[in-house]
């Protein structure tokens, strides 16, 4: 007797079953791919979730702007320093004053609070101004080539050239008076180097697919090209690096800050506190623990992340479960 054809063949059977995974596995579109990556990157999860509870509680606590918290403290109020202004934190609650107070008597989970709201809304303008420019900075400069491309990456590589905290320092003293936006357009305008080399390298390579020559064929300009089909094939760097711009922005704010090159009085950010009260690490060391606790952990999910979305645009990458 003969072998029955597949069509004669019942559902469930294995030759049924077998074609049923590649099918299912082919009707995922890229963006659901890069999501079911993503979402199975275990560190890259636990970070999201513990940044946004940070975020969360600082800018909830004692509100921002107009919008009031629910925090009863300010962290410019000042007033009598209770027990030495040891924390009052415990396993049984929070107390009066669960991080403590500074000698000044303020209540200092207020204060670290604003230095939280102050260091994430730097280093988040930080990241995505630098991801505009560097993105643009590399797409001209790669697409163009010739004496465009001379020109961008001789800049690029003079802001390379120079250190960078020694940039961000003085150009950040000139803009310490016009606030943290002006602060953080400054920083902005020297963290964007890596990233237009990255997206430069992407662009020349891009720019000789098929799919490109098929636009210069059928008369597409060059900047319709190069923002409707060039960039968005590179958006899985563009993101990746937006995030570790993020955490070095945190970074170098903090260093900044710490020199007295950033956030001035009487606004506070993590590195300020951090410089602020770096002498009383031996008698008081909550005051130091606390903002560099908040630093590390800001730090730290902000880097999983990227981890996590860079293996989640990396075609090479097989752990996607799928």
């Amino acid at each position: 007797m003969s072998d029955p054809r597949p069509e004669d063949q019942q559902p469930g059977t294995p030759a049924a079953t077998s074609v049923e995974p590649a099918l299912e596995e082919k009707s995922y579109s890229q963006g659901q791919l890069v999501r079911r990556r993503f979402f199975h990157h275990k560190g890259a999860i636990i970070a999201v979730v513990i940044l946004a509870l940070i975020t969360l509680v600082a800018f909830t606590s004692i509100g921002f702007g107009p919008i009031p918290g629910w925090w009863g403290k300010s962290f410019s109020t000042t007033g009598a320093v209770l027990d030495g202004g040891r924390p009052t934190i415990s396993w049984t609650g929070l107390g009066e004053h669960p991080f403590g107070q500074d000698t000044t008597g303020r209540d200092y989970f207020a204060l670290v609070m604003r230095g939280t709201q102050i260091s994430l809304t730097i280093a988040f303008i930080v990241g995505i101004v630098s991801t505009i420019i560097g993105t643009i900075i590399g797409a001209i400069a790669g697409y163009f080539r010739g004496w465009v491309e001379t020109l961008l990456m001789r800049m690029t590589d003079l802001f390379i050239i120079i250190p960078l905290l020694v940039l961000a320092a003085v150009l950040g003293q000139i803009a310490s008076g016009g606030g943290i936006v002006v602060l953080a357009l400054v920083l902005a305008l020297v963290t964007w180097t890596s990233l237009a080399r990255l997206v430069r390298g992407e662009v020349l390579s891009l720019r000789e697919r098929e799919f490109v020559s098929a636009a210069r064929a059928i008369g597409t300009g060059p900047w319709r090209i190069i923002f409707r089909h060039i960039l968005p094939n590179t958006v899985g760097v563009i993101i990746v690096s937006t995030t570790f711009a993020i955490a070095s922005a945190i970074l170098l704010e903090t260093a900044l800050s710490y020199l007295g090159f950033g956030v001035q009085a009487p606004d506070v950010s993590l590195g300020s506190l951090i410089s602020q009260y770096q002498t009383a690490f031996t008698t008081r060391p909550w005051l130091f623990w606390f903002p560099g606790i908040f630093i590390l952990a800001i730090a730290l999910c902000v880097n999983f992340i990227g981890d996590g979305l860079r293996d989640a645009f990396d075609p090479r990458q097989k752990k996607d479960g799928a």
